[in-house]
């Protein structure tokens, strides 16, 4: 299957081959049975070679942790950490694994950030999360001010796809102000989600308010869409860019 897309797609990829230029995906629901990426041992083995074929050398798996739905913990995501190493390990297939979470920003995470709780990280302590794609929370800036605070350094999870900020492009920005670094989807390029976060994925390249690029795999149908990225002229564009997946 993985063979067969890659050929279906070479016809097309103009400028890039593989994602081995950025190397590491720090953004993925590939850890099983944890959330609504991979159900399953089974599927997560699935879409580690996918990622493999698709030039990545290291993935950081982010699984949700959020208050009402999925109450993941540091202990329960690093089990199935362990779990998925050893059978990749014995499948054979070269790959160096990791996890963090992807906090929703919701009293759990305030909470959380409050009593000094032990939060899942990636590289310089970076804490990716994410809000509401529709309504900006009220506490935004507050709970910013809590991770720095904490000595985390936030990173936002695909801010082209918060509809809040459509239209208010310099609000979006001044985060960065705030300490904020950003992680737009690489198939939001394709217009994949909506064609609003195609513009707003665009224009963060241009204005060079790029930080990180996560695959936010949660299935084939991501990683079958990610060949399509390889023929985005802003694919180009970002791998111009400083990005910091290539450090971890």
């Amino acid at each position: 299957m993985i063979h067969y897309l890659k050929s279906l797609f070479n016809g097309n990829v103009a400028q890039e081959e593989s994602f081995s230029a950025i190397g590491v995906d720090m953004h993925s629901h590939i850890l099983p049975g944890l959330d609504d990426g991979s159900e399953n041992l089974e599927q997560s083995l699935e879409l580690v070679q996918a990622m493999k074929a698709l030039g990545y050398r290291k993935l950081i798996m982010t699984p949700h942790i959020m208050n009402d739905f999925y109450k993941n913990t540091p202990q329960g995501i690093r089990e199935k950490l362990q779990l998925l190493q050893s059978a990749v390990t014995q499948a054979g297939i070269e790959m160096e694994l990791g996890c963090a979470a992807e906090y929703y920003l919701d009293e759990g995470l305030l909470q959380k950030l409050d009593a000094g709780e032990e939060l899942l990280t990636f590289g310089n302590n970076y804490l990716l999360f994410e809000t509401s794609f529709l309504n900006e929370p009220l506490n935004l800036r507050e709970a910013i001010f809590k991770m720095r605070s904490n000595g985390y350094n936030p990173v936002l999870a695909h801010p082209e796809r918060y509809s809040y900020f459509y239209g208010k492009f310099n609000e979006l920005a001044s985060l960065r102000e705030l300490g904020v670094l950003f992680q737009p989807n690489l198939n939001s390029l394709t217009g994949y989600y909506t064609p609003n976060a195609k513009t707003q994925a665009e224009l963060l390249i241009d204005e060079g308010l790029v930080d990180f690029v996560g695959s936010d795999t949660h299935g084939h149908k991501h990683t079958n869409t990610l060949w399509k990225v390889l023929n985005s002229k802003y694919y180009a564009k970002i791998l111009a860019l400083p990005l910091r997946n290539q450090q971890l």
